[in-house]
């Protein structure tokens, strides 16, 4: 099967266990089959941000360019799935208002588990994290904070380490793990030592096939359309098959901000 085939495929899995869920759709699903599972609950359509991180080499380099946020922004998604609803019969708020609420979501860490809906935090006014993230960019943007930190991240250090394919299988094997629990799982991924990527996607699907598993990614960089990344089970090496701006090559993938230290 060519590339496009299987990008295909792993979206129809994606779209089976999401199937017509609502905000009130179980945070899990099983997995399909080996290497086959997807978030239930999770619409790529509706679940994502409207906006993307910009690229600075590619943009003008303008003091307000939103750029170098990939990590913010992936694990903003994240929270956003776990710990926030929408009720767009609700009175809208003023820009500070959903500033605010914005800061509630984010407040909270990623590795937690999800929230029963009626302790999640309220966005009033819109149906979606798309809809919201396209109408109240500016205040999302402000909310979800600054980048330093990300930036700066202890566990940055990992890239710089050899890794064996025993590594890079487990971290398949976790990946699954999550998927198949309902959980999105947010990467690091690199090419180091060449500076080319260094940069964080989310996974909400995968699908086996013979040469290995397709993992489809939410790209911050390219938030309209989803990416793939490949594991080979062959050379135990994940490939970048499709990441926005990437050339398709072997990369190093690590799982992020799953625990307090990781």
């Amino acid at each position: 099967m060519n590339l496009l085939g299987r990008i295909v495929v792993v979206l129809a899995v994606a779209l089976a266990a999401a199937g017509c869920a609502s905000v009130s759709a179980p945070p899990s699903s099983p997995a399909l089959a080996d290497g086959d599972a997807a978030v239930g609950g999770f619409a790529f359509d509706r679940d994502t941000f409207a906006f993307p991180n910009a690229i600075r080499a590619f943009s003008d380099d303008r003091d307000d360019l939103y750029a170098n946020y990939c990590f913010v922004v992936a694990r903003g998604l994240r929270q956003f799935f776990q710990f926030a609803r929408f009720d767009p019969a609700a009175s809208p708020l003023d820009r500070a208002g959903y500033v605010e609420r914005v800061r509630q979501v984010v407040a909270r860490p990623p590795w937690h588990r999800p929230i029963p809906l009626g302790e999640r935090v309220v966005i009033p006014g819109y149906a979606s994290l798309r809809e919201f993230s396209a109408a109240q960019e500016s205040a999302v943007k402000e909310g979800m904070g600054g980048r330093f930190w990300t930036l700066l991240h202890w566990t940055n250090w990992r890239t710089a380490l050899p890794l064996t394919r025993r590594h890079q299988a487990g971290v398949l094997d976790e990946i699954g793990r999550e998927l198949a629990a309902g959980r999105l799982v947010q990467l690091l991924v690199t090419n180091w030592p060449i500076l080319e990527l260094n940069h964080t996607v989310v996974v909400f699907a995968s699908r086996g096939h013979g040469e290995g598993v397709d993992l489809a990614i939410w790209d911050p960089n390219e938030p309209a359309r989803p990416g793939v990344i490949t594991f080979d089970r062959v050379s135990g090496t994940f490939w970048a098959t499709r990441v926005y701006a990437t050339r398709p090559q072997a990369i190093r993938v690590f799982r992020m901000y799953y625990s307090p230290l990781l």
